[in-house]
């Protein structure tokens, strides 16, 4: 399953409407609720505020909403983006303010869909990856060596600290004992800490 690191906004225009799609990462029913009045509040001269959100490590809370567009043309559609691209603990609402074209009910649902599917493209995407976490402790000299280790690796690293040794804290895939051994000329070795499991953004590959 995906998630979306941080909310996010996008705008289509279809024959003179504005759609205005906004991601929103929720984990619970009230504070999906609690965006949606947050929304109508900011537009409150819209026509219609549609939404579908899937929340739930099962994905057990899945709900959609049409707000005043024909049944089954906005918020179903919606909802079955966010099922497609597999996504969970999301809200997307879609604020509508009509341009005088009618859509038909093929163009509503190709317009809702669309908006969603849009805004995921622009979002950051991430996935549950379990990553290890490890501590390395080594002499001053080694800063710039290891320094540029982590960044040619991208090792994410937490923490650092100085002492009378300096500490860094960080998180890999595989822990490289090898390459640090042979930068550290055997005198550091990497300490595994724990298996966390971390959200990590998408690739473009991944997204496409």
């Amino acid at each position: 399953m995906y998630h979306i690191q941080d909310a996010c906004l996008t705008e289509l225009i279809i024959k003179k409407s504005r759609f205005l799609t906004y991601l929103y990462p929720c984990k619970d029913e009230e504070s999906a609720k609690e965006y949606i009045r947050h929304l109508r509040k900011q537009h409150p001269n819209a026509n219609h505020h549609c939404y579908a959100f899937i929340i739930g490590d099962q994905n057990e809370l899945q709900r959609s909403n049409d707000d005043g567009e024909p049944q089954g043309s906005a918020g179903v559609p919606m909802l079955e983006v966010l099922r497609q691209r597999q996504m969970q603990d999301i809200l997307a609402v879609t604020v509508r303010y009509f341009g005088g074209i009618k859509l038909g009910a093929g163009g509503l649902i190709r317009a809702y869909g669309g908006s969603v599917s849009h805004a995921l493209d622009q979002a950051i995407i991430t996935k549950k990856q379990m990553m290890q976490k490890c501590k390395l402790d080594f002499s001053y000299d080694l800063i710039g060596k290891l320094d540029h280790f982590f960044r040619s690796e991208h090792i994410t690293v937490l923490t650092k600290e100085y002492h009378e040794f300096v500490s860094y804290t960080f998180l890999c895939e595989q822990i490289p004992y090898a390459p640090i051994a042979e930068l550290c000329q055997g005198a550091y070795r990497p300490i595994h800490l724990a298996q966390v499991s971390v959200d990590v953004p998408l690739t473009p590959q991944e997204h496409s």
